[in-house]
């Protein structure tokens, strides 16, 4: 696997976090498979590469095709608030990746949660709501605060609040996870042709291999 491949997953993650915010923040819908792949990223801290922190890749379906809509050329598609989470994620990772204090506290926090998805499930409510608790108790504290717009009565929903808060925890690891892979803001401004070819790359293949 090329590291342009692996700076690609590490971006479509970002960009699936974004797109499934504004999704609840403006439909207070989110598709359940997209919040479980999300939900077990986030929990996964030693992975064995980076695609391994997503399983595979059609689950990241939603976040490539999300990438290839915002990168390429026709911008007719695109949802001006999921690019702005994309890039708050990615600034604000910058400074939670320089705080071991606060990955030290994530990390051992997030222990308690796998006991929870082993008791609950992946996308429990309480195991929700315990990531949000995370995200509020840390990387909320570091500034600039992610500010999410929607629709008020999704958003004052405690259970949308909830999942928009572990996703964005979600999008904070894949951020991480950017700059592990030698991914930087320039990158995406001068070469989005060629993360938008090996995001269509990566579908066109993965389209492949559901058809055999």
């Amino acid at each position: 696997m090329t590291n342009l491949t692996d700076k690609t997953i590490a971006l479509a993650g970002v960009f699936q976090c974004a797109n499934m915010v504004s999704q609840i923040a403006n439909k207070g819908l989110v598709d359940s498979h997209d919040l479980e792949t999300i939900v077990r990223s986030t929990l996964n801290l030693n992975p064995s590469s980076t695609i391994a922190v997503y399983e595979h890749f059609a689950n990241l379906h939603s976040g490539l095709h999300a990438m290839t809509q915002h990168l390429g050329s026709s911008g007719s598609q695109r949802d001006m608030n999921t690019a702005r989470y994309v890039i708050s994620l990615l600034h604000l990772a910058r400074k939670v990746a320089k705080r071991n204090d606060v990955l030290a506290t994530i990390s051992s926090r997030l222990e308690r949660v796998q006991e929870q998805v082993d008791l609950f499930g992946v996308i429990h409510e309480n195991v929700l709501a315990n990531l949000a608790a995370i995200y509020s108790d840390t990387i909320s504290n570091i500034s600039p605060k992610i500010m999410v717009t929607g629709e008020n009565h999704h958003l004052s929903n405690p259970q949308n609040a909830d999942k928009i808060r572990a996703i964005l925890m979600g999008g904070i690891r894949a951020a991480i996870l950017w700059q592990q892979t030698g991914g930087s803001r320039w990158q995406i401004l001068l070469q989005r042709k060629r993360f938008v070819e090996e995001a269509q790359r990566i579908l066109e293949q993965e389209m492949s291999s559901r058809l055999h």
